[in-house]
């Protein structure tokens, strides 16, 4: 798939970004100079040329270093969802008392009291594109609020670096290193060896406190498939998240070859599409991926979470399969042995 011109941008700024770091803090021989295409699109000759880079290596293959600074799994502080969800807000604090008054005609024209919120949404978006003043205001806005917009990320930099970096080193090194967790099976075997040591140390080993951040439960599925991404340390197995072979994504697709695969999914218990999940995607996901192995593993953080996701597995008739996995997060459950 081509890139578009800001992906091809980002790319080129990560690549010199890259090799400057690598020759300021690497030894010679740990770099090798590579061949990347497409980095820089030539306009007067109308096509793509390509540079050479010092970079990092694993495997043969070059290694591409990110900023933690720009990094976020959330919108860009200025961004089009936002604009539409603050729009109540703006037009009612337009400083221009005829604009605001333009403004609130234009809108309430395109709704009646029937109107979805998805239709509210629309004249919002309608109204904008008819007044440019309103995405001036906003921007405006935006930038008064800079200094908070640099305190929220900074802190999201840090929570991350703390659940993905802190806390997953602590998982390995801790309770998965010298437990066998890391000898190999088949694929289906050796994923669900992994996700039932996961279970037994989230569970009996208080590893339950690596999926809380400030004594918040994470709720994002993304972040429990990268945790569990970054388990497997030191495996010849194929190791590969968000497989697309024609009918939508799987979470982790495990494979030695092209005759062991299996497929691992994910799903909180939260989850407002856990019954459909449960009953007919992991079904068609094993036949886009020529595979009648998987596991699905579900997180819960509460006793409630956990009733209802036993209510469909019962209904489903899931309950008691082995590659059907219940995991307790919760806090409330863990109590010290010298309590019990």
């Amino acid at each position: 798939m081509p890139l578009k011109p800001l992906e091809i941008q980002n790319s080129r700024f990560l690549l010199e970004y890259t090799q400057t770091f690598a020759r300021q803090h690497l030894a010679g021989h740990q770099l090798r100079c590579f061949h990347i295409d497409k980095v820089r699109f030539d306009y007067q000759q109308r096509r793509w040329r390509s540079e050479y880079f010092d970079l990092p290596y694993c495997n043969g293959d070059f290694i591409i270093l990110t900023p933690k600074e720009i990094l976020t799994r959330d919108d860009a502080w200025i961004n089009q969802s936002d604009l539409i969800d603050q729009f109540t807000q703006i037009r009612t604090a337009l400083p221009d008392d005829a604009l605001r008054a333009q403004v609130n005609d234009y809108f309430l024209s395109r709704l009646n009291e029937k109107s979805t919120g998805k239709e509210r949404r629309s004249a919002a978006l309608s109204t904008i594109e008819q007044f440019h003043e309103i995405l001036d205001y906003y921007i405006q806005k935006k930038e008064r609020d800079a200094p908070l917009a640099h305190t929220v990320s900074d802190e999201k930099v840090r929570a991350t670096h703390r659940q993905f970096v802190e806390n997953v080193k602590v998982l390995v090194s801790e309770y998965l290193a010298d437990s066998g967790f890391y000898e190999h099976g088949d694929s289906y075997q050796e994923s669900l060896k992994r996700v039932a040591y996961l279970k037994h140390v989230i569970e009996d080993n208080d590893g339950y406190r690596v999926f809380y951040i400030d004594g918040k439960p994470i709720k994002r599925e993304s972040d429990l498939q990268t945790m569990f991404r970054l388990t497997w340390y030191a495996t010849s197995f194929d190791v590969n998240s968000e497989v697309n072979n024609g009918r939508g994504p799987v979470d982790y697709k495990v494979s030695k070859g092209r005759r062991d695969k299996s497929l691992v999914e994910f799903k909180l218990a939260t989850n407002t599409g856990l019954r459909r999940n449960l009953k007919n995607q992991v079904e068609i996901y094993q036949q886009a991926n020529d595979t009648s192995k998987s596991i699905k593993v579900i997180l819960y953080f509460s006793d409630s979470e956990f009733e209802n996701v036993s209510k469909i597995l019962r209904e489903l008739k899931l309950n008691g399969r082995e590659d059907v996995v219940l995991i307790d997060a919760s806090r409330e459950t863990k109590i010290s042995a010298s309590k019990a």
